[in-house]
Formats: C-alpha cells, sequence, structure tokens
C-alpha cells in the first residue's frame, strides 16, 4: 500500500477578498444584464471570502492576448512549481530530513489551465536538480479531477515499483484565463468561483528507502482508486478553446449531475473493497463550490460536518481546480488519527468524470 507521506501548498501572491471582485464583476457584467444585483448574489452566496491570484487587479481590467496569457502561465506556473516542491520535499511537518530532488523516480505534473511542450516537468527540472533520468507523467485536462487523478497514477506507479515514489504536482492558474469580453452567466460564476493555486504530494512504495525520513508516524495509504467516466457529457464542465483563450464550460445542472450520478458510483467503489460509507472518517473532497458541497452531502447521506474541511478551503481560497483536493489532504494530515482509520478522496472533472482514492491511516512499516 502506497503512503502519501508529504504535503506542501502554495498560494500566490495576490489575495483578494469577495467583495473587491464583486466589485469588479458588477462593474463588467452590468451592462449586459438588466438583473445583474440578483446575478451577483452568486458572489455573497458561493461561502468564499478570499481567493488568491498569480496576478495584481489591474491585469484584469485590460485585454491580453492567448500568447501572452499562455507566456505568463508558463513562466509563472514554473516559478510557484518550484516553491511547491522545495517546500514538499523538506516539509519538517511530515519529514526528519529533506528528500533530495535527485532520488523522485517520477514526477506526475497536473495541469489544465494553459498550455505547455516541453510540459511544466521539464522546465522544473531546469530550475531544481532532479536526476536526468527521472520520469515525467505530464496530465492536461482532467480539470478540477486533476488532483485526485493525479495521486491515483502515484498509486499504480508506486504498487508497480515498489521501491520507488512520485512526486504529484498540481498547478493552475485559473485567473490567467479570464475573459473579459464574455458577457455568459459561465463566465460570470466562474468569475466568483474560480482561482489560482499549487499543491504537492510525495507518495511511496511499500519497498522505498526514504521512509526513514518520514517524520508522522500515522499517515495516509492508498487502498485502491477508481477511475469513472460519464458518456457524451462533455458539455457539463471544460474549456471551449477559442482565439481569444480558454472560455470556461461550466454547467447549471451539476449538482443535480452529482446527486444522481455520484451516489451510486461511489457505494460500487467501496462495495468492490468490502467497505461501507459509514465506515469512512475522513471525506477528503474537493470543493467544486457550496452546491457541489451540498451536493456530496445530499447524495452520500453524509454528516455535514465531514465537509467541514472542505468548506474551509473554499472559503480561503476559492476553487483552484487540481490543486484543491490536495489542500484539503494536507489539512486532513495535520490532524491525528488512529490507526486503520478509513479516508475517501473524491473529485470531479471534464469528461464528466470523477475519481475516487480510497485511503487507510496507518503506521508506516
Amino acid at each position: 500500500m502506497p503512503s502519501i507521506v508529504s504535503v506542501s501548498t502554495y498560494e500566490p501572491p495576490y489575495p483578494l477578498n469577495q467583495q473587491t471582485t464583486t466589485e469588479f464583476a458588477r462593474e463588467l457584467f452590468a451592462d449586459s444584464y438588466d438583473d445583474i444585483e440578483r446575478l451577483l448574489k452568486v458572489f455573497a452566496n458561493g461561502q468564499i471570502e478570499e481567493r488568491q491570484f498569480s496576478v495584481p487587479m489591474n491585469w484584469f481590467e485590460y485585454d491580453h492576448s492567448l500568447q501572452e496569457k499562455n507566456d505568463l502561465y508558463i513562466e509563472l506556473a514554473t516559478s510557484f512549481c518550484v516553491e511547491a516542491i522545495q517546500k514538499c520535499l523538506y516539509n519538517q511537518v511530515f519529514l526528519k530530513e529533506k528528500i533530495e530532488e535527485k532520488d523522485v523516480d517520477a514526477i506526475i505534473l497536473v495541469s489544465s489551465s494553459g498550455m505547455a511542450t516541453p510540459s511544466l516537468d521539464a522546465r522544473i527540472m531546469n530550475h531544481l536538480p532532479f536526476s536526468p533520468h527521472t520520469k515525467r507523467i505530464p496530465l492536461w485536462g482532467l480539470g478540477c479531477a486533476g488532483g485526485a487523478a493525479g495521486v491515483s497514477r502515484a498509486y499504480e506507479y508506486c504498487k508497480a515499483f515498489p521501491n520507488e515514489n512520485a512526486l504529484v504536482v498540481c498547478v493552475e492558474l485559473c485567473s490567467l484565463t479570464f475573459q473579459r469580453n464574455d458577457h455568459s452567466k459561465s463566465n460570470l460564476v466562474g468569475t466568483s468561483l474560480f482561482a489560482d493555486g499549487v499543491a504537492c504530494a510525495f507518495v511511496i512504495g511499500d519497498k522505498s528507502e526514504l521512509s526513514t525520513k518520514v517524520k508522522k508516524e500515522i499517515l495516509p495509504s492508498i487502498l485502491a482508486s477508481q477511475s469513472t467516466l460519464m458518456p457524451h457529457s462533455e458539455d457539463v464542465m471544460g474549456w471551449d478553446i477559442k482565439d481569444s483563450g480558454l472560455h470556461v464550460v461550466f454547467s447549471r445542472d451539476i449538482p443535480t449531475i452529482i446527486k444522481d450520478w455520484l451516489g451510486p458510483n461511489v457505494t460500487n467503489f467501496l462495495e468492490k473493497n468490502q467497505i461501507g460509507m459509514k465506515e469512512i472518517t475522513s471525506f477528503i473532497a474537493h470543493p467544486g463550490g457550496k452546491k457541489v458541497i451540498e451536493a456530496y452531502v445530499e447524495t452520500l447521506k453524509l454528516d455535514e460536518a465531514m465537509t467541514n474541511v472542505s468548506k474551509e478551503v473554499l472559503r480561503h481560497h476559492g476553487n483552484m481546480s487540481s490543486p484543491t483536493v490536495l489542500y484539503v489532504l494536507e489539512r486532513f494530515m495535520l490532524q491525528n488519527h488512529s490507526d486503520s482509520e478509513l479516508g475517501l478522496m473524491a473529485a470531479l472533472g471534464p469528461g464528466f468524470c470523477s475519481e475516487l482514492v480510497l485511503l487507510q491511516w496507518k503506521e508506516l512499516q
């Protein structure tokens, strides 16, 4: 059972409170809607108080070409990832001593908010002393599901190579995709919700020599994972790629889809592993938004308190797409857990799809 032994998060340098972004949206969208004040309630009702962005507020006041936005994405994402990786490999809360970059066997780089070939992992390796033989596994297009998918792929890698380890790096600079001339309701909702963030998770195999560097006694081991695709659901969530850049696709039906589809999906996954939902004590859920969290509670018949950590992340960071679930995981890993407690990581993304990861808190052998 591969284990997650360190997690780190990075906050981009420009925090904005929700009131400031509401005023910006009022100015931008007012001429397009007679009922703008009613629509702006999405900002106040979304349970978000602040978010962090990679550029200052005045950047959004001007038009930017796709090339300009994407060049900035590559530059800033590379820089932010370097800082997050260094923090993860020497996180003194989780590790006794630094894990050297050259000892990382694989980098799983997750992002959907910009384009880069060579991918960001290659650029990061030019800034940090990774081995030139480190395996590069970039994942693109998974959106909000990407964090859990990255952990799933790390689990599979470390199952196949139990002496090795994998570093999951999730980076999304959603703010750089902002379309100031798109006055659709989807863009208005996206403006109220999305933010920037970076997070890393370090996963080791059962026989990894790096286990001697781990400080925490009780850690989440990965028992199983499941990916599920809903056929012919491309219009639920994702990007429309146009000459001006990436335009958000965000269906208003997402909470209803979750209520109807996710419950049986989770039940099936847990039954395969001979576990009931009532045995889960840690629900590590990607907080897609207030209504998404409410849909989790309803369809999975959860005690609402099980979503408190997800709500906290949403309140202070918004929806950062793929890194968000790792922000939730970090908070759970900072808590005290008993041996053999079970956890479920869940995230939903374009496809429409779900990524589920079954965890068990255990002493590292």
